[in-house]
């Protein structure tokens, strides 16, 4: 069957799996304004579920099968265990008129294909910053995804935030860094505002604070390109308070056990494509 082009002013989307992170890109594309959310569906069992997603509009179908039948884009944002099985139990539904796409941490394309029976499917790492806008997804197109298919794939993740396209055989090493990434900066903040906390602020200031300068710092190195070594230098001047902070944290071993997270994140990756 020759792959019919979704008509990009029309069409629907819809989210298999309604937990938290189709929740922040589905809220993410209904803020950008880029699709209504009466046309965006899911289905979920859990009356709770359901009325986050009734909240800002998106309908609610009875089950996933009237998910695909009612979407012309097919968003997999199950747990990575059962990805496999909610896919094959939806295979009859799954022809190629639709564009799948998997958001699922370390299912290789080529599996997702075998159990959809058709390769016209799209491989993203998002992160949960697609709820305010910002986020950070890669993307993989399968072999029968079409360079519109990408196209409309970068516009949808593109509207949340920022988008890359690069070969799968990155995507764990992906999923260490961005997938799991704002975990590590949320200790980061909760950390510095127990130290501000520590040195006598009240709570809810230090929070603020530490909130605010980790956006700030972010977006002066996202701003200016410079390198962040160069931008941390800027900050440091001899003698100063700045540098006796940093002497803390290279003592401490900081930069090695961010480093060692991002590893290990991604060995994890690596283990659930194997499973």
């Amino acid at each position: 069957m020759e792959v019919v082009p979704i008509q990009v002013e029309t069409y629907k989307l819809g989210f298999i799996g309604a937990g938290k992170m189709a929740e922040s890109i589905a809220r993410g594309v209904v803020k950008s304004g880029l699709l209504p959310p009466q046309r965006i569906c899911t289905s979920h069992s859990n009356p709770n579920r359901r009325i986050v997603f009734e909240s800002f509009g998106v309908k609610l179908l009875p089950n996933n099968d009237a998910v695909v039948e009612d979407s012309d884009v097919v968003i997999f944002s199950v747990k990575p265990q059962v990805v496999k099985d909610v896919v094959l139990k939806l295979r009859p539904l799954l022809s190629k008129k639709k564009l799948l796409v998997s958001i699922a941490a370390g299912i290789k394309l080529k599996d997702l294909e075998e159990w959809a029976g058709h390769s016209r499917f799209i491989r993203a790492i998002p992160n949960t910053p697609s709820a305010v806008g910002e986020a950070a997804t890669v993307m993989s197109l399968g072999g029968a995804a079409t360079e519109d298919d990408g196209e409309l794939v970068a516009n949808l993740f593109g509207s949340v935030g920022k988008i890359w396209r690069a070969n799968e055989k990155l995507f764990d090493a992906i999923t260490g860094l961005s997938g799991s990434g704002p975990a590590y900066i949320y200790l980061a903040i909760e950390a510095l505002a127990d130290g501000g906390v520590a040195a006598g602020l009240p709570r809810e200031l230090a929070l603020a604070l530490a909130s605010q300068t980790v956006l700030g710092a972010a977006s002066v190195a996202t701003q200016t390109g410079k390198h962040p070594g160069q931008l941390k230098d800027d900050v440091t001047s001899p003698g100063g308070t700045t540098i006796a902070g940093i002497h803390e944290l290279e003592k401490g071993g900081f930069r090695g056990t961010l480093m060692n997270a991002v590893v290990a994140a991604a060995k994890r990756s690596r283990e659930l494509s194997q499973s």
